[in-house]
């Protein structure tokens, strides 16, 4: 996990530090406990007891465990990309499928690889396949996304971040 000193010490990625085929730093989260899944149901108020109930889990819903929810993974991925691309980058999208479950003991491994890189308007724009594997490299959400990363002595991105309208219809 990466902390929040990490995070303010951090030195920017630039679109001219990244190519096509790169694997991007990877981010480590686990191993998830009952308690990691217990605090998202609780912060989220979603109290079916698949995500934390275990004897409800397994032995009245037939599931390998309790499950994390899949409105945490959904905000892992974005938290990642922002993380990327601090302090000057911007998460511009992300889309991804939820394929497998994710129970107590799993440790997930989100990762991200450069697929393409553009400049549009001075900014720097860079695709991405994305995903979370499993420990045992099962995929459980591979995506697409696209960051904006500055360009060395290049323009700032602006903050909020609107992309140029040439690309608002991709």
């Amino acid at each position: 996990m990466t902390t929040a000193q990490e995070l303010r010490e951090k030195k920017q990625l630039y679109f001219d530090d990244v190519a096509a085929g790169q694997q991007l730093p990877p981010l480590v989260i686990g191993p998830l406990t009952p308690t990691h899944l217990f605090r998202w149901s609780a912060a989220i108020e979603n109290w079916h007891r698949i995500h934390y109930d275990q004897s409800f889990a397994i032995y009245h819903e037939g599931l390998p465990n309790i499950l994390g929810q899949g409105s945490w993974k959904q905000s892992i991925l974005p938290r990642y990309l922002k993380d990327l691309c601090l302090p000057d980058g911007w998460p511009w999208k992300v889309s991804f499928q939820h394929r497998a479950m994710i129970v107590p003991g799993d440790t997930l491994t989100v990762w991200s690889a450069v697929t393409r890189k553009y400049e549009e308007e001075g900014l720097g724009f860079v695709d991405l396949d994305v995903g979370m594997r499993l420990q045992h490299d099962t995929e459980t959400c591979p995506g697409k996304a696209t960051i904006v990363l500055p360009i060395r002595n290049g323009r700032a991105i602006p903050y909020p971040f609107v992309p140029p309208k040439k690309l608002l219809g991709q």
